[in-house]
């Protein structure tokens, strides 16, 4: 069967070995500051690009889930962004204007930022208070792979986000129970 999806099969194992590289070869130090840095805040901003904003978007839900302020840079709901807040950044090539703007505005009022780049020298990535290296292929990157375009970014960053609020939510004494209490209602 494999034959007639040899491409999904090609991906899918592209995206594993990459997770696995990306899991084996973690800088566990970044865990004792970003989990402190987060816990904090008074609230948690969130902001990515594309793919990324949906990344991102993942994560402020997450945040929101384990009973924090949370909120996605953007919205017309969104409050002010404040001293003591966090912004969080998902940008593969760490170019993106956007999120090195937010980056360089939330500094100026005093916030914490963090990004989650592939591209330590990157503009976003040298204006960050914390930076996350996230491998994978971004929109700057040319070379082959069997995964579309920029998905071994998306997924890690995903996988990594994903796995920082299961650490969150331990440390914060969450339940499943108390997330199904948070989570929307009408849907």
């Amino acid at each position: 069967m494999w034959g007639t999806y040899m491409w999904f099969d090609k991906a899918f194992t592209e995206i594993m070995a990459h997770l696995k590289r990306f899991h084996d070869s973690f800088d566990q130090n970044i865990l004792q500051r970003i989990a402190p840095l987060i816990l904090s805040s008074n609230q948690v901003f969130s902001y990515g690009a594309g793919r990324s904003g949906l990344i991102a978007r993942c994560f402020a839900q997450r945040m929101m889930h384990l009973g924090l302020r949370s909120f996605q840079l953007g919205e017309t709901i969104t409050p002010s962004l404040n001293s003591g807040d966090a912004l969080l950044v998902v940008s593969g090539s760490g170019e993106t204007l956007s999120s090195a703007t937010f980056i360089k505005e939330a500094k100026k009022v005093g916030a914490k930022t963090i990004a989650l780049t592939s591209k330590n020298e990157s503009t976003v990535a040298k204006s960050a208070d914390l930076v996350v290296l996230v491998p994978g292929k971004t929109k700057a990157d040319k070379y082959e792979t069997a995964a579309p375009f920029t998905s071994l970014f998306d997924v890690s960053a995903l996988v990594f986000l994903d796995s920082l609020a299961s650490e969150l939510m331990k440390r914060l004494k969450v339940t499943e129970d108390d997330i199904l209490r948070r989570h929307a209602t009408i849907e």
